[in-house]
């Protein structure tokens, strides 16, 4: 790279940080507003999701606000917004036509809260081309053109986008790595939310991010029943049928031969809590400290910390599944030590099981009956199967 080159993108990279800060900025101002104050009617109602939060206004404005600092005005007339607005704090967010149309999806893990809200139909492109889609019902969609595949995520096509008329963008916070990429799209007047829905540390949370989806394309009552559902779901969990509180390890191994676990305090070790498990690797520490939900071990460490794990889970959705004790002992014969493979309770996740965000509910119940010593070993269950 030039030394042009290298200028540009820190340039840029500085532009969005200070484009972020000041959004934040613009945020807090409006909260303490006498104007936003005096037309505020209420909030929308999260009990475990703690990466976004709604408030609503007069006239039907919604204003989201996400964690990372960003702000979306949404409202049903964008180009005619009510004169109590402050207008040089309305300058400072996103505006979304409600409810959203013409969607391009580019976060994989939004687009099973999008269809379980009932608005898979507003969804017109992916970044996910369909041989990775682990949802079949999604996969076919995309097969047949129905929802149109545009390139990855880093690299749209913007023809395509401008062809398609597209209302609303929605990315992982994987754009920020490629921020020109958010920067075009918005200069095609098209508003890009950016969603956060990994980040929360409690999976009833990433789950509560349906409301968001439901609030967006005009949804919400089916968007809670949903959630309530779910939510009731992991209420009947049954965690005194464990008798015995088994040691979790929860991993997978990458092409370096590191193991990949996740941190503790993320939602899946969360899931292992609330199915009645603990956390085979809690306590460890990440040196790069950063805000990933995963982390790298070198073989010796993890035997340290998960040797006499009661069970290991086999996290098939980075590196790909394993389909026999035996393929997980050829990774490295050091497994041939460990506790849960002498024993035989070795079990993997299928492959869909992270894109299909709404299944926290019914993951926990499922962990629940494997902790429990209650799960079958013949296969009929929808996102673990034990190993043999």
């Amino acid at each position: 790279m030039s030394e042009i080159k290298k200028l540009l993108a820190i340039l840029t990279t500085a532009i969005m940080v200070l484009a972020l800060a000041g959004c934040g900025a613009d945020r807090d101002s409006a909260a303490e507003s006498s104007a936003w104050d005096e037309h505020r009617t209420g909030s929308m109602e999260l009990r475990y999701a703690d990466q976004f939060h709604v408030d609503y206004y007069d006239d039907g404005i919604s204003v989201i606000t996400v964690e990372d600092g960003l702000n979306y005005l949404l409202t049903e007339t964008p180009d005619d917004l009510p004169d109590w607005l402050p207008e040089d704090e309305v300058s400072g967010m996103t505006v979304i036509a409600a409810p959203a149309h013409s969607v391009y999806n580019a976060a994989s893990s939004a687009m099973d809260l999008i269809d379980a809200a009932g608005a898979l139909d507003s969804v017109i492109m992916t970044s996910t081309q369909a041989k990775d889609w682990g949802i079949e019902k999604i996969r076919k969609l995309v097969e047949d053109g129905s929802i149109q595949y545009v390139g990855k995520y880093s690299a749209p096509d913007y023809e395509a986008l401008l062809e398609g008329d597209v209302g609303l963008a929605i990315e992982s916070t994987m754009i920020y790595h490629s921020p020109q990429i958010k920067e075009a799209i918005e200069e095609l007047g098209i508003p890009v939310l950016v969603e956060r829905s990994s980040y929360e540390a409690d999976p009833l949370g990433r789950l509560e991010w349906i409301k968001l989806y439901g609030l967006l394309f005009g949804k919400e009552d089916e968007a809670q029943a949903f959630f309530d559902e779910a939510e009731a779901k992991v209420s009947g969990v049954d965690t005194d049928a464990v008798k015995e509180t088994p040691s979790v390890a929860f991993f997978s191994v990458n092409s370096n031969g590191s193991v990949v676990v996740r941190k503790p305090g993320d939602y899946v070790t969360k899931m292992i809590e609330t199915a009645g498990g603990a956390y085979a690797l809690d306590g460890i520490t990440d040196e790069e400290d950063n805000a990933l939900s995963t982390m790298n071990m070198q073989m010796e460490a993890f035997y340290d910390k998960a040797v006499d794990a009661d069970i290991l889970i086999y996290n098939s959705t980075i590196e790909g599944g394993l389909g026999s004790i035996d393929d997980l002992t050829a990774l490295s014969d050091k497994f041939n030590d460990f506790a849960a493979v002498k024993n035989g309770n070795v079990w993997c996740t299928e492959a869909s099981t992270f894109q299909r965000t709404t299944g926290a509910a019914d993951m926990i119940v499922e962990l629940n009956k494997i902790f429990a010593g209650a799960a079958s070993d013949n296969g009929d269950y929808e996102y673990f199967h034990k190993l043999k």
